[in-house]
Formats: structure tokens, C-alpha cells, sequence
């Protein structure tokens, strides 16, 4: 039976497993009795990757199916600084599996060109989680925190995905937050009204603001803007969200269990 290796990033963990990507998906999402359930994401990482870190041998030979041929749900290889000891190129798909069990799979594409002079909510999800608003895209926000640190904070890779903010984006101080379903209005408000978009005659003196510096791993994935980025060191690579009208007409069961 095959033996696949999933990087997971609620929580962070590498993991071996018998199940293919929508399997593992749904047992992960849902569980058994004792295991907390709620959405969850995941890379599949290349079988072939080898490293010294992490003794994935030894896993992969536990990594068999029970005498009546049950595959094995899962073998955790570790739960610590994974993401910094995984190379960008053996990162295959990005899969995102709702609360129900339903898992949609992503392509990596090209790093958006296009600038916004907008401010941009970030939702870390590794090696931290937590929300940041700033004014920086997110290119420039990534090596703010990675390669080319602003401040004392620095990470040796990162994994975030940008969030809407809709009008809130260019006024954040009278911007209707209606269609927003974040339950901290308020206090994102008052974070974004201390940055300003940045424009060539009037750059910013400040970057970023912490929104919370622990937050929830979970996030709507209909918030999603333009889609997810995952960085270690200088490498940082992309994966499109697809858009709703797309996610509606193609992908309806998982569009409908995301959004209930």
C-alpha cells in the first residue's frame, strides 16, 4: 500500500500516512471520537525527500496496514520546526479540507505581479499564528519577517494567507465592514487606522500591527484574497485561490460545506 507524506499546517506537523490526499483530508478534518475535529490544510511533500532532521524511514516502515488490511490513518514523523526544514520544491499540492470532510486541492502558480495600494490582513498559520494587518504586499511582508528583517522578529520561513478586507482596505476608519464575518471589527479598526496605504509622495513610517498575536488557526476560506504563501529562507512560492463563481459551478459540495 502507498505511503504518503503530508505536511500539515493546522497544527504544523509532517506526517506519514496510507491514505490518499481526500482520505487523509477527511479523517483529518473529522476524525475519530477522541481527536478534536475543524478544517484543516495540508501540503503532500515529495516521497522521495530525505532529510536529517526528520527520521521519515522510521515512519514510513511504521506505516502499514492493520492485519485486515485497514490502511494507517497516520504516523506523526514530527510536530516541531517542520516548516524550516522543508525545501519549497518538495512541496506538491496544497490541499483545503473544510470541517465536513470536504477537501479541495490547490495548484502552486506564479507569485502575483500587480501592486495595490491597499492595506492587507495576513493570517500566519506557521511557525506562528497569528493576525497581522499592514501595508506591505505580500511578497514585501514575507521578507520582512524571513530574509529581510524590519524589526527584531525574524523567521526562517513563513506560511500565511492574505484575507479580505474590502472597503476596510482603503478607509479604514468609515469603510463599511458589513459583508466582513471577522468578530473583531472594532479592534481591527482601531490596528488599521495607525497604518495608512502606502503611495510614492507619502511612505509609511509604520509597516505592520499586530491584530492578535495568538489567534485562531481557523479562518473562512471564502475570505481568502488571491490565495496562500509558503516561504523558507529566500524561497517563497504561491498557490491561487480559485474564485467563488469557479468554486461555486465546479466545486459545489465543498463550496456549500465551507460557507455553512
Amino acid at each position: 500500500m502507498n505511503v504518503y507524506l503530508y505536511f500539515s499546517l493546522i497544527p504544523e506537523a509532517l506526517i506519514a500516512s496510507n491514505l490518499p490526499p481526500e482520505k487523509f483530508g477527511q479523517y483529518y478534518a473529522t476524525g475519530s471520537g477522541y481527536k478534536s475535529k475543524g478544517q484543516c490544510l495540508f501540503f503532500e511533500v515529495d516521497p522521495s525527500f530525505k532529510s536529517d532532521f526528520f527520521d521519515i524511514k522510521s515512519a514510513v516502515d511504521r506505516c502499514v496496514p492493520a492485519a485486515d488490511g485497514t490502511p494507517k490513518h497516520s504516523v506523526y514523523v514530527s510536530v516541531y520546526r517542520v516548516l524550516e526544514h522543508i525545501p519549497i520544491s518538495a512541496l506538491g499540492k496544497l490541499h483545503l479540507t473544510t470541517s465536513y470532510g470536504h477537501t479541495l486541492s490547490l495548484d502552486r502558480g506564479e507569485l502575483p505581479a500587480e501592486h495595490d495600494s491597499c492595506l492587507h490582513l495576513y493570517q500566519d498559520l506557521a511557525p506562528v499564528n497569528s493576525l497581522v494587518v499592514s501595508n506591505l504586499e505580500p511578497i514585501e511582508f514575507y521578507e520582512s519577517v524571513t530574509s529581510k528583517p524590519t524589526k527584531y522578529i525574524r523567521f526562517p520561513g513563513l506560511f500565511f494567507v492574505e484575507l479580505e478586507l474590502d472597503e476596510l482596505a482603503q478607509d479604514p476608519e468609515n469603510g463599511q465592514a458589513n459583508s466582513l464575518p471577522y468578530p473583531f471589527i472594532h479592534h481591527l479598526r482601531e490596528a488599521l487606522m495607525v497604518l495608512k496605504p502606502r503611495t510614492d509622495d507619502q511612505p509609511s513610517t509604520k509597516d505592520s500591527k499586530m491584530v492578535h498575536r495568538v489567534h485562531s488557526l481557523e479562518f473562512p476560506y471564502r475570505m481568502v484574497k488571491k490565495g496562500f504563501y509558503v516561504g523558507n529562507g529566500p524561497d517563497l512560492a504561491f498557490y491561487p485561490m480559485l474564485e467563488h463563481r469557479t468554486l461555486r459551478d465546479n466545486y459545489n459540495q465543498w463550496w456549500r460545506s465551507a460557507n455553512i
